[in-house]
């Protein structure tokens, strides 16, 4: 788990969890690992636009904080596989109350404009 202290912790009732997933990276990287099991280049190739370096910072800070778990697999090339842990799992209804909130926000949008 993290060291790390976070801003406003127990002061703000979203503050932690702001904290923890605060990029848009972070929040990518957990609603595709939402979905199982994936390796770094799988993860590269499904958020788009994220850059190598980002990535590899966003993983392991989600790492630090208990959030993904990395495994190693000992072959050559080297393999390295990340999931949800069960903490990481337990963002799952956060992450469907944003995808309903999306596709709400998404339809009224849509009846604006037409």
């Amino acid at each position: 788990m993290t060291n790390r202290p976070l801003p406003q912790a127990g002061s703000c009732p979203v503050a932690t969890t702001v904290s923890l997933l605060s990029s848009k990276w972070k929040l990518l990287i957990v609603y595709d690992l939402l979905k199982g099991t994936k390796r770094y280049s799988e993860l590269k190739q499904s958020i788009a636009g994220v850059s190598q370096k980002m990535l590899t910072q966003s993983l392991r800070e989600l790492e630090q904080d208990g959030l993904v778990l990395r495994e190693v697999f000992p072959v050559i090339p080297p393999r390295v596989e990340y999931r949800l842990s069960p903490l990481g799992d337990s963002l799952r209804p956060l992450f469907s109350a944003l995808k309903d909130w999306d596709l709400m926000y998404l339809d009224l949008k849509q009846k604006e404009s037409s």
